[in-house]
């Protein structure tokens, strides 16, 4: 079973923080928060998080600073980042925001429907995203238990594969319905980039399971890429 996903809110102020928890809550996912940058930047040495939600407007580091930091670290670079700010400089400021590598920016006071729905499609990318490792992982920990390919008479693994595939299916088709969905709400060219990387990378682990089946050819396959 793939656990909760964890979402990191960073504001510098508890009201901020008690409205976004009330807000997010609907989603039943894990809400971490953090009143600075670097507060944030600690939670991430040690947690996952399937998208932060960063205010920008915060004492000492502020998100563009803290942004920064966790897109220069080989761990949260990839971590979607959505900015937050009770001020508008206009197309500049917001530039400067995704030049940051914010995927949205979004001014307060802000749509809460709107705020759930755009953090909720991040976190089921994150999540589809965990189950193609795990079926990864299962798969290779099979070839190296057994020393050899999975294929011919070896029953166990045969019924092992089996398993993987049929658990792949299910992603192949939430990933496929996420991808839909994205379609039609017109969304974030991240977000939908993102969708297509997963997308890949399940046709990847699709060819390898295929070529692993009896007849299908002698030797164990390479395994999809991790990154």
């Amino acid at each position: 079973m793939v656990q909760k996903a964890k979402i990191l809110l960073v504001d510098d102020r508890p009201e901020n923080l008690l409205a976004l928890e009330a807000i997010l809550s609907a989603l039943d996912q894990t809400l971490v928060r953090a009143s600075s940058g670097e507060e944030a930047l600690k939670a991430l040495l040690t947690d996952d998080f399937a998208v932060i939600l960063l205010d920008v407007q915060m004492p000492g580091m502020d998100g563009f600073e803290t942004a920064a930091h966790i897109k220069r670290r080989e761990r949260t670079r990839d971590i979607p980042i959505i900015f937050l700010t009770a001020i508008n400089h206009g197309p500049h400021h917001t530039f400067r925001g995704y030049a940051a590598g914010a995927v949205d920016y979004i001014s307060k006071p802000f749509d809460p429907w709107v705020l759930r729905a755009k953090v909720s499609v991040f976190v089921e990318l994150y999540m589809k995203n965990c189950q193609l490792r795990e079926q990864a992982s299962l798969l290779r920990l099979q070839l190296e238990g057994s020393g050899k390919s999975p294929v011919g008479d070896a029953k166990e693994p045969v019924g092992l594969l089996a398993e993987l595939s049929a658990r792949l299916a299910a992603v192949e088709e939430q990933a496929e319905a996420l991808s839909k969905q994205l379609d039609d709400d017109s969304a974030d060219a991240s977000a939908v980039a993102t969708a297509a990387h997963l997308e890949r990378k399940l046709s990847g682990l699709r060819r390898a399971l295929d070529a692993l089946e009896p007849g299908a050819g002698s030797g164990a396959p390479s395994l999809p890429s991790q990154s």
